[in-house]
C-alpha cells in the first residue's frame, strides 16, 4: 500500500510529546481558511511512499534519536486513514505512541469503519478544524481554541499538554529547501525574521 506524502522529518520536539518521527501527509479536502499548510491541500502532489517502507525507517529512526512515536499532520490524515492504520498499528506493536492531527471531530470520525484501526492505534489526536477567527495558541500543538485534545488511550492525559509549549523548528535540506514546523503564529515569525534581515 502506498502513502501520499508531503513531507517527513525524522526526528523533531516540536509535534507532539518528546522526539517523534512526523510525516506530514499529501490532500486535503477541508481548506480551512488562514490554514498554513495550504501545500498540503492538492491531492495530485507529494510523493508515494511505500507503507512498509516508512515502518522500516521508522523502527530504525527510533533507535538512532530516542523516538518517543510518530506523529501524523497534513494535509487531512483521515483521508488516508488505511494507509496510516497499518502505519500505527506497526509503531504500536514497536513500543511507540501515536500522535494524530486532523480537521475531523472524534465523533463523526469513529462512525467511519475505515477509521477504526488509525483510531485503535492512536493515543493522542488533536481534533477540529482551524477557526482563523479562534486563533490561540496558548496551548501546546494546538492552532485554534475550538481544537480538542482527545485521549484515546492512557499512555497520555492532560497533565502532558502542561508540560509543552508551542515552539517552532526551521529545518534546512541538503538542497537548501527551508521547512518550517511547529505552532505559532507563522505569518508573525516570518514578518519578524524579515525585519531582522533589514536590520543587517
Amino acid at each position: 500500500m502506498k502513502l501520499r506524502v508531503f513531507n517527513i522529518i525524522k526526528n523533531t520536539k516540536t509535534e507532539g510529546p518528546k522526539n517523534r518521527y512526523c510525516i506530514w501527509v499529501q490532500g486535503c479536502s477541508r481548506h480551512c481558511k488562514g490554514c498554513q499548510a495550504v501545500h498540503t491541500w492538492a491531492h495530485d502532489k507529494g510523493d508515494l511512499y511505500d507503507v512498509n517502507s516508512i515502518i522500516s525507517d521508522i523502527i530504525k529512526t527510533s533507535n538512532m534519536y530516542n523516538i518517543e512515536g510518530v506523529t501524523f499532520l497534513g494535509g487531512e490524515p483521515f483521508e488516508q486513514a488505511e494507509a496510516l492504520g497499518i502505519i500505527a498499528e506497526e509503531v504500536q506493536k514497536n513500543g511507540l505512541s501515536v500522535v494524530c492531527f486532523t480537521g475531523g471531530k472524534y465523533e463523526e470520525l469513529k462512525e467511519n469503519l475505515v477509521n477504526k484501526k488509525l483510531l485503535d492505534n492512536t493515543d493522542l489526536l488533536i481534533d477540529g478544524e482551524f477557526i482563523q477567527e479562534l486563533a490561540d495558541y496558548s496551548r501546546a500543538w494546538c492552532g485554534s481554541s475550538n481544537q480538542r485534545y482527545i485521549f484515546l488511550t492512557d499512555r497520555y492525559n492532560e497533565s502532558i499538554v502542561k508540560q509543552y509549549k508551542n515552539k517552532v523548528e526551521i529545518n534546512i535540506s541538503k538542497n537548501g529547501q527551508i521547512f518550517m514546523n511547529g505552532m505559532g503564529n507563522f505569518e508573525e515569525i516570518l514578518r519578524k525574521v524579515d525585519l531582522a534581515e533589514l536590520k543587517l
